[in-house]
């Protein structure tokens, strides 16, 4: 790859997984009325109780006994996948992982409440991203390129060092 295109690749790798990552977290702190009361703007539960009720809407074709159960899974998943994602760390399976997720809920959207829901809130694209970012070989800016540089920068002192004997 020539380096305008290397570069090009590394933002978006980076720019891509950060976003993930950030997406999921506003969602969750909603469900915890970090966000503040529902009615208020961008607020779409405001408190746990409206969440569980959105996902027993959405998972209309599971057993009531399942709704809480579900929420909760859902909320760590975010939460965990979503920090997992901005610090960078097992990416690629963190990356897989969201995008099978997404895909989920952009199904049990569709499911549920139409098309056109999903398109509106780009689920469809960002799971799409999540499976491409999975894809990536390399992870710029993360957690999970500490070893290689480590391994780099040994590897390099110790040729430098080496030729100073």
């Amino acid at each position: 790859m020539d380096k305008p295109l290397a570069g090009v690749a590394k933002f978006s790798s980076v720019f891509l997984r950060l976003a993930l990552g950030i997406s999921f977290l506003p969602a969750v702190a909603d469900r915890f009325g970090l966000w503040g009361a529902y009615g208020q703007p961008n607020v779409s539960w405001g408190n746990y109780a409206r969440f569980v009720d959105y996902t027993a809407k959405l998972n209309w074709f599971l057993p009531a006994s399942t709704i809480p159960a579900l929420s909760n899974m859902a909320t760590a998943a975010e939460t965990l996948l979503g920090i997992l994602l901005v610090v960078g760390w097992r990416t690629r399976i963190t990356a897989r992982l969201s995008g099978v997720l997404l895909s989920i809920f952009a199904v049990a959207m569709t499911l549920a409440l139409g098309v056109k829901a999903p398109l509106n809130f780009f689920v469809f694209s960002a799971a799409g991203g999540a499976l491409l970012l999975g894809a990536c070989t390399s992870v710029p800016y993360s957690l999970d390129e500490l070893p290689r540089r480590n391994r780099y920068k040994r590897s390099y002192e110790s040729e430098n060092l080496g030729s100073h004997n």
